[in-house]
């Protein structure tokens, strides 16, 4: 008998296990096959933005992810760097063999954790409630808690042309019959379709037409246990391309040939932030061309990744659109784009948990929740390991709140909104992008991570340490005043900056934007012993100081309303002057907050007062 049984082993499904296991909970991960765990079929980049934030929400709170991708990085670079501080983003490379390594070894070191290669049939049932999972051989395994992670395996099919195969990705066997079952127990599904672009070998590429990309040249790195990331003897440089004239015209020509277009894909709906080439060129027909991405697979590989040219098109179709590339004019294709499509489940069935409402003690998570990415997936993962153990331990819930991370945005949508396309994390979803980070992920987290008992005493003891540094600097600076002296203006018209015209307190000075860290050290004569990411945090607390505090009054706003909770066995049909369409939305989803009633689509503000005053009548 197992604690828990996790189906799955990509990046959701490795964050549940850990997690789990971590937590003392005796865990089984079932999955097809070892080698594969935590692949990347698609780009082997992790981050980017607001998805680079959810990486550092993971580390935060003791997920994996982070310290995988500092291992196995082959490149990292800071994007938006030249923007404001919320839409800031580190983004990586990885090596697409090393990091499953990396992963595996994880999962083979953890205790509490078993790994056995199999497909999962179906769930073991009793009494409506879950007792574990029967296999493709008929073994019954018996567990408390099974968790869901699947991926994009379910009832998967290959598309290229007008051909079709039963096929997961990367040639791996495709999970047949759970999902049939998941309708059989009441979770509808619907299908998706996400896909990939070819493969060209390196020496067959012409890299002098192309303009490099590099990295920042310096460590960055995902987690805050810095102790593992990788010492690059070389960053692996990214190189940019456009489309050419000559490359649309095959596209448009044979654009009836694409699986898309030519009626191979006929329910599964595409992700509307990363399309395939010949949608770009439907829906932005006004672009004259469209920027590519030549990118490292691994350091062992000799072969690239053509970022942003997926496609379902015939193989020799594949090949006259990539010949007509600039550089690839002779490129050698390795490996041939295709489509895929799949089944998900509506994720307005489960429970902000991830907990599904239809049957006790069965979590989903990941890409079969109808998400697309490894991030978002790893995101969910790590919150249903940790939900389904503290429900073993009979303690509350771990929800976070869409004004405390992306984690608690994108599980919000989620379960509150659900999803028609693959859902992927935009920093334009969050309210409160300048509260969230990608700075402050670990002051935001940590706490709930040491709370939780995934974040060890030495690191919590470092963590308090620099928060320490922060708040006392910060207040050092508030009380510290400086005068207009002729040599403080003199090396302020020395250095290009702004003169001061009267008293004023170091923090406020730091707010200036022609002033950083540097400066305030020289004019105050005082060093300030500081790492520079504790430096960074007293810089942003400075100079946006007003906005936080905007952002922080209107979070609180909303806390009030996170706070009134709604019974779940709440009667609708009992709730006067409900809206028909608020009745059945709120009867299916069955919001824990009025919070999250409130951003249900189609209940109106008139309709919520309803609800408060019948709230009110249910109190008393």
């Amino acid at each position: 008998m197992y604690d828990v049984i996790v189906i799955g082993g990509g990046h959701a499904g490795n964050e549940a296990a850990i997690s789990l296991a971590k937590l003392n909970k005796k865990t089984l991960l079932v999955t097809g096959n070892l080698n594969m765990v935590s692949f990347m079929p698609c780009n082997p980049s992790i981050g980017g933005p607001a998805k680079g934030t959810l990486v550092r929400e993971i580390d935060a709170l003791g997920g994996m992810m982070g310290i995988i991708t500092d291992k196995t990085t082959l490149q990292m670079k800071m994007l938006n760097k030249s923007k404001g501080p919320a839409v800031r983003a580190l983004r990586a490379q990885s090596d697409k063999l090393e990091y499953p390594k990396e992963m595996l070894n994880a999962l083979k070191q953890t205790d509490n954790l078993d790994l056995k290669e199999a497909y999962v049939k179906k769930l073991h049932i009793v009494d409506g409630e879950i007792r574990g999972v029967v296999l493709e051989s008929g073994e019954v395994i018996e567990s408390k808690i099974v968790i869901i992670t699947t991926g994009t395996f379910m009832n998967a099919k290959i598309l290229v042309g007008d051909t079709s195969r039963l096929e997961g990705p990367d040639k791996q066997r495709a999970s047949v019959g759970l999902s049939d079952h998941l309708r059989d127990i009441g979770h509808e599904t619907f299908r998706l379709k996400t896909g990939t672009p070819a493969r060209v070998k390196r020496d067959s590429i012409d890299f002098s037409k192309m303009e490099l990309s590099p990295g920042d040249g310096f460590i960055h790195h995902f987690s805050f246990e810095k102790e593992h990331l990788r010492v690059l003897d070389k960053e692996w440089p990214c190189y940019l391309i456009h489309t050419q004239p000559k490359t649309h015209e095959i596209i448009k020509f044979n654009l009836n040939k694409s699986a898309m277009y030519g009626g191979q894909v006929v329910d599964g709906v595409g992700p509307r932030y990363c399309p395939s080439i010949e949608d770009k060129l439907v829906r932005f027909s006004d672009k004259a061309r469209h920027q590519l991405f030549i990118e490292p697979e691994s350091r062992t590989l000799d072969e690239v990744y053509l970022q942003g040219f997926s496609t379902s098109m015939p193989h020799d179709v594949q090949e006259e659109m990539i010949h007509s590339l600039p550089g690839l004019e002779n490129a050698v294709i390795s490996k041939y784009a295709y489509a895929i499509e799949y089944d998900a489940i509506d994720s307005r069935t489960l429970w902000p948990t991830l907990e599904s409402k239809k049957i006790n003690n069965l979590y989903l998570a990941g890409q079969v929740n109808g998400t697309s990415g490894y991030e978002e997936a790893a995101a969910q993962g790590l919150m249903a390991g940790i939900n389904a153990s503290l429900k073993l331990d009979n303690k509350d819930p771990f929800i976070l709140r869409r004004d405390e991370a992306y984690i608690g945005v994108l599980i919000d949508d989620l379960v509150t909104k659900g999803t028609k396309e693959p859902y992927r994390m935009l920093t334009s979803r969050a309210e409160f992008r300048l509260l969230l980070r990608h700075d402050n992920a670990d002051i935001r987290l940590t706490d709930y991570g040491y709370q939780l008992g995934l974040i060890s005493d030495e690191r919590y003891h470092n963590f308090m340490v620099k928060r320490i540094n922060i708040e006392d600097t910060i207040e050092k600076l508030k009380s510290k005043y400086i005068t207009p002296t002729q040599e403080v203006r003199d090396y302020l018209d020395e250095n290009g900056l702004m003169t001061i015209k009267g008293k004023t307190s170091l923090f406020d000075l730091l707010k200036r934007q022609d002033i950083g860290f540097k400066q305030i050290e020289t004019i105050s004569d005082e060093q300030l012993y500081l790492t520079d990411e504790e430096k960074e945090q007293v810089e942003i607390n400075s100079k946006y100081e007003g906005y936080i505090k905007k952002a922080i009054s209107q979070a609180n706003k909303m806390q009030k309303e996170y706070k009134i909770t709604i019974p779940k066995n709440i009667n609708y049909q009992e709730v006067n002057n409900l809206a028909l369409e608020a009745r059945d939305k709120l009867d299916k989803i069955r919001p824990l907050t009025i919070s999250q009633a409130s951003r249900i689509s189609g209940v109106t503000p008139s309709d919520i007062q309803m609800l408060l005053i019948h709230l009110k009548k249910y109190e008393t």
